[in-house]
């Protein structure tokens, strides 16, 4: 039982603790209170007790530990995927760390993540977004409220409050999708802008297998088989640059139905490449990077800008004089020879094998967006500006270099305006949805999970098999119909192969 102290004016009430000392009733800050009469501090203790026994208990002092000193001891002990490592982070040193770091962890408030909340959404971040972040905050004060912490959790979930707007408020913007032919065409474009045909394969594979970006990049060479590819792990990009080989989301592994012709595209596309294991992994991908790899800056040995430096003359200038010497003075040229032979230069600073994968930031950014919207993404100082393009053949040949809109007779109308990479995931869900595929399928393909009895009772068949191949074909021939009413050839060599294979089936 607990018992009341004399202090001096006033009484103290004093309890067992489960190590056997002693505790003394304070209030929520931690400090002792004084009560003006024995039988108040003996009531007091003997509530406190209580709660020691019915292991309720928790010291007010414990609270004051910061929100910042406690996310970190609860950021270091978590062991997860890098992904959602890297996710964790984000969300607490952008957003959570500035708002709360400084207030003692038991006196954060519900009112308080209210108006955190009421915050975010005036400074115009996304409701997924803003939820994606108190889920961390509910988890880490969760886990103080394990520690003896707090009494409850104030970031938790409280029905029936706030604004009336049923779910329009907090629903993402509907995604944006395409048709098939939608698909061919931004393939084309990417291809195109890319120079290669790597990418017309792999925004057409994006398209009809509804591939998550992560599993695109890390589809495993031994998974690709005839009439089949397996998705068994996904390449995740990390802040630093590393590529997370992990499994796909939601452990979604699946076997993807091929039609034929996309079999023979993924094939040709393999004997043409002859992947090799890349050096992060050591693994063989079906598809790789585009460009150098990113290691210039590293490489020993003079760069560009130290023989510009050299011979007094622009970066601009010296380029042209190694790759255009008929198009400068002799003089110039002259000059930056002898820089570079004084310096010991080699041109293209020792060449360097292709980036073993894509990056997400320079596919979507640089090559699918150009595609689809017919426009370069702004970049400071330069704003968003369109894709010059030479107008033979069609669909127009991209322009670079200097003066490249002065020389181009043509630019990109938009496609799909709005469509990213993951659209084109959505893209094959709305095809398979037009196509009367049994949903069951569909979710077997997207990497879904429906867990209602109607799904544990329906399986699928290699009729539904046969019909959801069959639809896909019959698209892709539509297609290259409509594509072949447009120009009867192209500049991707891939695409104009296909093309004129199809106007031999034609007859024409």
């Amino acid at each position: 039982m607990g018992y009341a102290e004399k202090r001096g004016d006033y009484w103290r009430g004093r309890y067992k603790l489960p190590s056997g000392k002693y505790g003394t009733v304070t209030n929520a800050h931690g400090e002792t209170i004084r009560f003006r009469t024995r039988r108040e501090a003996k009531q007091a203790a003997d509530d406190e007790e209580v709660k020691v026994r019915a292991g309720t208990h928790r010291d007010p002092a414990a609270g004051q530990e910061l929100f910042g000193s406690f996310a970190n001891r609860w950021f270091a002990v978590q062991d997860l995927r890098p992904s959602t490592m890297q996710t964790y982070r984000r969300h607490i040193e952008g957003h959570l760390l500035p708002a709360f770091e400084e207030t003692p962890i038991g006196e954060i408030r519900p009112s308080d993540i209210a108006g955190w909340e009421k915050r975010q959404r005036a400074a115009g971040y996304a409701e997924t977004s803003i939820s994606g972040r108190r889920k961390v905050l509910r988890l880490i004060l969760a886990d103080a409220v394990e520690e003896g912490l707090r009494d409850a959790n104030p970031a938790a979930q409280r029905r029936n409050r706030g604004r009336r707007t049923s779910r329009s408020r907090t629903r993402a913007p509907e995604r944006a999708i395409t048709t098939t032919l939608g698909i061919l065409l931004i393939a084309e474009r990417a291809a195109l802008l890319s120079g290669r045909d790597d990418e017309f394969v792999a925004v057409v594979t994006m398209g009809y297998t509804g591939l998550r970006w992560g599993e695109l990049v890390g589809l495993e060479l031994p998974y690709l088989r005839p009439q089949h590819l397996r998705v068994e792990w996904q390449l995740y990009e990390l802040d630093n640059g590393v590529f997370d080989r992990c499994p796909p989301k939601d452990e979604s592994r699946r076997t993807l139905d091929l039609p034929d012709w996309l079999s023979m595209l993924l094939s040709d596309h393999v004997a043409r490449n002859r992947p090799k294991r890349c050096g992060c992994h050591g693994f063989t991908y079906v598809f790789r990077g585009l460009g150098a790899a990113n290691g210039a800056a590293r490489r020993p040995g003079p760069k560009l800008v130290d023989v510009a430096r050299r011979a007094g003359l622009s970066t601009g200038t010296v380029s042209a004089v190694l790759n255009s010497p008929d198009s400068v003075p002799e003089a110039t040229r002259a000059r930056v020879e002898l820089a570079a032979a004084e310096l010991g230069y080699v041109p293209g600073g020792g060449g360097g094998e292709p980036a073993a994968h894509w990056r997400r930031n320079g596919f979507a950014t640089w090559l699918f967006q150009p595609a689809v919207t017919g426009q370069y993404p702004p970049k400071a100082p330069h704003p968003a500006r369109p894709v010059p393009v030479l107008g033979e053949p069609w669909p127009g040949i991209p322009v670079r270099g200097r003066n490249a809109s002065g020389r181009a007779d043509a630019c990109w109308l938009p496609l799909a305006p709005r469509l990213t990479p993951h659209g084109l995931r959505h893209t094959h869900k709305t095809v398979m949805e037009e196509l009367a595929i049994p949903s069951k399928l569909m979710d077997e393909r997207m990497g879904h999970e429906d867990g209602s009895v109607q799904a544990r009772y329906t399986h699928v068949t290699a009729p539904m098999r046969a019909q959801l191949l069959d639809g896909l074909t019959g698209r892709w021939v539509e297609a290259l119909d409509a594509r072949r009413a447009l120009a009867p050839g192209s500049p991707v060599a891939t695409l104009d192969r296909l093309l004129h294979d199809r106007a031999r089936e034609a007859g024409e």
